[in-house]
């Protein structure tokens, strides 16, 4: 409770009232933290998330962007420049790029040779089988040579369960991509290449404890395919995109959000990502994550295009919140 102490009381923000009509029972984001004496303000940012797209070679069912083979929103040159300059101009500590599947975009490799040299971390994130789609050889290479931080998708060591999620054979070719990428010296102990590994549920129920699942992952994928990873990461769905349609048709919609604020760990706000990360769109507008960019709730409630940043969202700006944020603040957090 010591992180919270520092945190003071919340006001309620009009996005806090997006879709709170769902909820039956659960109280929306911005009471729970009222009720905790907290309110959720930006510290330093250090992060710039980079979303290059919602083209992707999956259309799974757990995504919250609703991302898929027939989403044409890609991030353009122009828009690229400006994330750049924008980049430049601030010096991140860390940027993370992600999608859809960024791969999949034709000028990732233009984007990650400019951005490399911009932090001290460069972090890409992949479904794994779009990495490993018989196209993408050379940019594994190009990761492997600006030491970027590999962050895959790798919900579960059961293929059944896997390609339920994410669409047949894929649990084949994601492990062939980790047996890859270890040949590389990802995951390798000594090798300082670091890939990190995120599991998430396959329904409306919340992670099983990441410990437990990280050990368990450890020893099978070791066992069987003889593949190492840094670093796994257990993490709760977002009620948003296409798992939110899911969860409105099975009829689990108000279930889960209210599983998900009943799970609300006051002392999760302290760590939460969009406190320290801005995210950027494929056309270039600013929010404070990824899930407010799915939900379209624009950085502090405003439409700003990265070219008119002149520097970092400002200290103690708020955050715009809704039901989503549950997901964020469930037991360990979402960071």
């Amino acid at each position: 409770m010591a992180q919270v102490s520092r945190l003071s009381r919340a006001k309620s923000t009009p996005s806090d009232r997006l879709d709170t009509g769902s909820f039956s029972r659960a109280a929306p984001f911005s009471l729970a933290l009222t009720r905790h004496n907290l309110k959720l303000e930006r510290d330093k940012t250090t992060t710039l998330q980079v979303n290059t797209g919602l083209l992707c070679n999956q259309a799974c069912r757990h995504c919250h962007l609703s991302a898929g083979p027939n989403r044409m929103e890609i991030m353009r040159p122009d828009t690229i420049d400006a994330v750049v300059d924008y980049a430049a101009a601030v010096r991140f500590d860390t940027i993370d790029i992600t999608g859809g599947a960024p791969e999949l975009n034709p000028h990732i490799t233009d984007l990650i040779e400019r951005m490399a040299p911009l932090s001290s971390t460069l972090m890409f994130r992949s479904n794994l089988s779009a990495l490993n789609d018989g196209n993408h050889d050379t940019l594994m290479t190009l990761l492997t040579g600006h030491r970027a931080v590999i962050v895959a998708s790798f919900p579960a060591i059961n293929a059944a369960q896997t390609d339920s999620q994410r669409g047949n054979g894929i649990f084949d070719v994601s492990i062939d991509a980790l047996q890859k990428l270890n040949a590389l010296g990802y995951g390798r102990e000594g090798s300082g290449l670091e890939l990190n590994l995120v599991s998430n549920p396959t329904g409306a129920f919340l992670p099983s404890s990441q410990e437990q699942t990280e050990k368990r992952f450890r020893q099978v994928l070791k066992d069987k395919w003889d593949i190492d990873f840094s670093n796994l990461f257990s993490f709760a769905n977002v009620p948003l995109g296409r798992f939110r349609q899911w969860l409105r048709q099975s009829n689990n919609l108000d279930m889960y959000l209210e599983k998900l604020a009943g799970h609300f760990n006051p002392c999760s706000v302290a760590g939460v990502m969009c406190r320290s990360l801005v995210s950027v769109s494929w056309d270039g507008y600013l929010f404070d994550c990824d899930f407010n960019l799915a939900a379209g709730i624009y950085m502090g409630g405003r439409k700003i295009h990265v070219s008119k940043m002149e520097g970092p969202p400002r200290e103690g700006t708020p955050i715009a919140t809704a039901d989503h944020c549950y997901t964020c603040t469930a037991g360990s957090g979402f960071t």
